[in-house]
């Protein structure tokens, strides 16, 4: 499958322009080909759903790409499960599929580390069952109205809803997929993974192998000043480093994603612009940093990081459509590439509305998911969460509509993962949205109709049980 809709000398110019303008826009362009080539392996051999389809959906709307949709060029190898863009004929990026370890970006001939032998072996589920095996029709008209019209564009709105769950009291209420999706069906959590680490992390804290208020344990800041940046500030935030992140192409974040083969050390790179503590900047960068930070702990490399993630968290909560990408040294993409299952998101969040216990089992420690949600100040940033919206907060501050105490796992186009513990429920929506707060308003819509099912204690209606 290809896509290339750019005249010849118009490209060559662009290119030109490229090599020698100081912004270096050559480094920007191909943040936008590795989007491109790494989304679109992902989707297509993990997902399983149709590149082209996916382009036109998710990848050319989005702004910073849609201005160069025209220049995008993309093929898909099927046989070699590879996917190869191009920025105007070059600045090539190139994803490559390695079965149940997902995509990778590769840059050259740079060695990639992986897995090796059999795959993480499974933990017994801890979790009950939240359903059987067919999707969940909802017993509450109103509710089932509200999932109805979350499926529907309204006029001049790319919706694009894929899959919406609500879990009521450790059971789905109700549920529903577009065509060509259901409960099996993995999909791209994009920043709705920085949760998922929050969870590692916890997970290690609760072990006693690390410790949030301890500087963070990265080789590269022994014996200078970013040595005073703890666990925390990473979670949070607010390390006060140069990683910063705009959507741009040319922010530290988006080059280290799609530019570095070895991501955490491009991150550890960057220098101070602040005391730790002092500013707060959305940084996926952050995040990554604290991924090499749990593969570290978990044995340094991406066999025993997968181990440790599959065995300590995934298994016990029965989440078993998992894949965890990594970048070309086993470090897990902690900041953008988690796929799952929409029914293995909601196991996720059930994880947190009972405190990170699951059955008789703790996994995290004793007050984890208050300190997760606990808002940075001066934001609604927590620690690897998002919470309410507060007078005076800034960076993303969208109404989603939850409660207070609330707190939600959030990726880009609409990746919304709800937690509310005053109605113990867990609200999930994936889709591709597009435009001002990524289809908000039809979250708040079916936040408000599962609180109010919740309330009315529907019983759900569960086919073949």
């Amino acid at each position: 499958m290809h896509r290339h809709l750019l005249p010849s000398c118009l490209a060559l110019t662009l290119l030109s322009l490229a090599g020698c303008a100081a912004l270096r826009p050559d480094r920007a362009l191909r943040t936008a080909t590795g989007t491109v080539a790494h989304d679109l392996c992902s989707e297509t051999f993990v997902s399983g759903l149709d590149p082209d389809l996916t382009f036109a959906e998710s990848i050319a709307p989005r702004p910073g790409l849609r201005w160069i949709a025209w220049g995008l060029g993309y093929q898909v190898d099927r046989t070699q499960q590879q996917v190869t863009a191009t920025f105007a004929g070059g600045l090539t990026s190139r994803a490559v599929h390695r079965g149940r370890w997902g995509c990778v970006l590769v840059h050259g001939d740079e060695p990639i580390g992986r897995p090796l032998g059999a795959a993480a072996p499974t933990a017994p589920a801890l979790l009950p069952q939240i359903a059987g095996p067919e999707p969940v029709a909802a017993a509450d008209p109103q509710l089932q109205a509200a999932l109805d019209a979350a499926f529907v564009d309204p006029p001049g709105q790319r919706r694009q809803t894929k899959a919406v769950v609500v879990v009521h009291d450790g059971r789905i209420i109700a549920e529903r997929y577009a065509p060509g999706y259901g409960p099996e069906t993995p999909l791209l959590g994009f920043s709705m993974t920085k949760s998922v680490v929050n969870a590692l992390v916890g997970v290690l804290v609760h072990g006693g192998r690390l410790a949030v208020d301890r500087p963070a344990p990265l080789p590269a800041w022994r014996g200078d000043a970013r040595a005073a940046v703890t666990v925390e500030h990473l979670m949070r935030m607010n390390s006060g480093l140069e990683l910063d992140e705009t959507g741009s192409g040319f922010d530290p974040s988006n080059q280290m994603f799609y530019l570095a083969p070895d991501m955490a050390a491009d991150a550890q790179a960057a220098g101070a612009r602040a005391r730790p503590g002092e500013r707060w900047a959305y940084s996926s960068a952050s995040t990554h940093l604290l991924a090499r930070i749990v593969r570290d702990a978990a044995g340094g490399t991406a066999e025993s990081v997968q181990r440790f993630a599959a065995t300590e968290l995934f298994g016990p909560l029965g989440m078993r459509h998992v894949t965890l990408e990594m970048d070309a040294t086993g470090t897990p993409v902690g900041g953008h590439y988690m796929l799952a299952t929409p029914r293995d998101w909601a196991r996720f969040g059930l994880l947190f509305l009972n405190d990170g216990v699951v059955g008789s089992r703790r996994l995290l420690p004793p007050g984890w998911a208050a300190f997760s949600a606990s808002p940075t100040p001066g934001t609604n940033y927590g620690a690897g969460w998002w919470t309410p919206c507060t007078p005076g907060s800034h960076g993303v501050c969208v109404d989603t509509g939850v409660p207070p105490g609330a707190y939600l796992a959030l990726g880009n186009l609409g990746q919304r993962l709800a937690v509310i513990p005053s109605h113990r429920l867990v609200v999930l929506r994936m889709g591709r949205a597009h435009g001002r707060g990524f289809d908000v308003d039809g979250f708040r819509t079916l936040v408000d109709a599962a609180i109010g099912a919740a309330g009315r204690d529907a019983p759900a209606v569960v086919p073949g049980q």
